[in-house]
Order: C-alpha cells, then sequence, then structure tokens
C-alpha cells in the first residue's frame, strides 16, 4: 500500500510517517517509480510506535527498542540493561500519572455525593 493508505488505516500522518522513515523507525520499500510501499508488517509497527510513544517514550528511546528487539509486538523480547532501566523509568512515571488520575477521580466522585 502506498504512504496514503497506511496513514488512513493507522490514523498517522503523511508527515509523521515520513518522519519515523527520517529518523530511521521505518524502512519501506520503494516501487519503481519511486513511492513507498508498505505492508501488513509496517502497520503492526506503526501500531507498537503509538502505543510506546503512548505510554510515554520518546521516538529516540522508541528506535532503541526496535534495534534491540524488532518483533516489539511479540510478548516478551529480550531487552539489554540500558534499554530495560529507561523502560522501567517510564513504567515508573505512568504508575505515578495513575495514581495521580486516581486520586483526581476519587475526589471529582466524592464532589458528586
Amino acid at each position: 500500500m502506498k504512504i496514503g493508505a497506511l496513514a488512513s488505516l493507522t490514523g498517522v500522518s503523511i508527515r509523521m510517517l515520513r518522519y519515523y522513515e527520517q529518523e530511521g523507525l521505518l524502512k519501506p520499500q520503494r516501487a519503481a517509480s519511486g513511492y513507498r510501499l508498505y505492508g501488513a508488517e509496517e502497520v503492526k509497527l506503526i501500531d507498537a510506535i503509538i502505543l510506546l510513544n503512548d505510554a510515554g517514550l520518546t521516538l529516540t528511546t522508541i528506535k532503541d527498542v526496535l534495534k534491540c528487539a524488532p518483533a516489539v509486538t511479540a510478548t516478551s523480547v529480550p531487552l539489554c540493561a540500558v534499554l530495560r532501566a529507561r523502560i522501567w523509568q517510564q513504567v515508573t512515571v505512568l504508575d505515578q500519572k495513575t495514581e495521580a488520575l486516581e486520586r483526581s477521580r476519587e475526589m471529582l466522585i466524592s464532589l458528586l455525593r
């Protein structure tokens, strides 16, 4: 599929897809005409990039994750110690945000009672 179809399918703008390519996160094949061509694997990769980015990982860290574990969508992947530490750090940040959201939620519910 071409870049426009991938953008529609994943909800990621064409501009961002090109940026992912520029940053080395995506490596599409090229047609003889020069058009970028994407397949099902790129869709899975984009989904993983979105998920990791939504979890708070920077694109630099995501790039490191993908180098270390190209099959990032797998259940478990071996990661180097430095990368594991970065990911655990982000898990801690997410836990803190979750706790803060839960406290906010409880306060709002108490106001409704």
